[in-house]
């Protein structure tokens, strides 16, 4: 009977103290703002990561991502199923679909073209990870910026247009 007293006493003190924790963190991420001059800005609330990317000239959300350790250069597109790649791009960390291959009917913003349907292991972004993301590649003259599309965006936790800029959350 003493020890079971005992371990009661340890799991309620036990609980005590990660209530107070869970107390702490939630109101120092609540409080915490996105760095406005980094051009992107990870940060990491409890339960997560986030990415805070800024809007560029034109208007866009541009970001930098990794494909089996290969940079490359995406732009944030919600209109966008899938994480879409130029057939150079892709060809950088190994993906070169044979012409028959291009079977799948995409319908972009300049109109119907064909594309490969493929699959990333891993695709990192400011420290968000998500794996086995669906993508499709299609030809150069077809696409001039790589697309970080649904197919990542949908995902994680979140992703929303605030104060200017496309915030991701993990």
């Amino acid at each position: 009977m003493r020890n079971i007293m005992i371990f009661a006493a340890i799991m309620i003190g036990l609980g005590t103290f990660m209530a107070q924790m869970a107390d702490k963190m939630s109101s120092a991420s609540a409080t915490s703002a996105p760095r406005a001059n980094a051009a992107v800005a990870p940060t990491a609330p409890v339960g997560g990561r986030s990415l805070s990317i800024p809007r560029d000239g034109r208007g866009h959300f541009q970001t930098e991502g990794r494909v089996d350790g290969q940079r490359i250069g995406f732009m944030v597109d919600t209109g966008a199923s899938v994480v879409a790649l130029n057939e150079t791009s892709a060809a950088r960390f190994g993906l070169r679909p044979s012409r028959s291959e291009y079977n799948a009917t995409v319908t972009t913003a300049n109109g119907t073209i064909k594309a490969a349907r493929a699959r990333i292991a891993m695709l990192d972004v400011g420290g968000i990870i998500v794996r086995d993301v669906d993508a499709m590649v299609l030809p150069d003259e077809a696409l001039s910026e790589n697309l970080l599309g649904l197919s990542f965006l949908s995902r994680l936790k979140r992703f929303e247009y605030a104060n200017g800029q496309m915030v991701l959350e993990q």
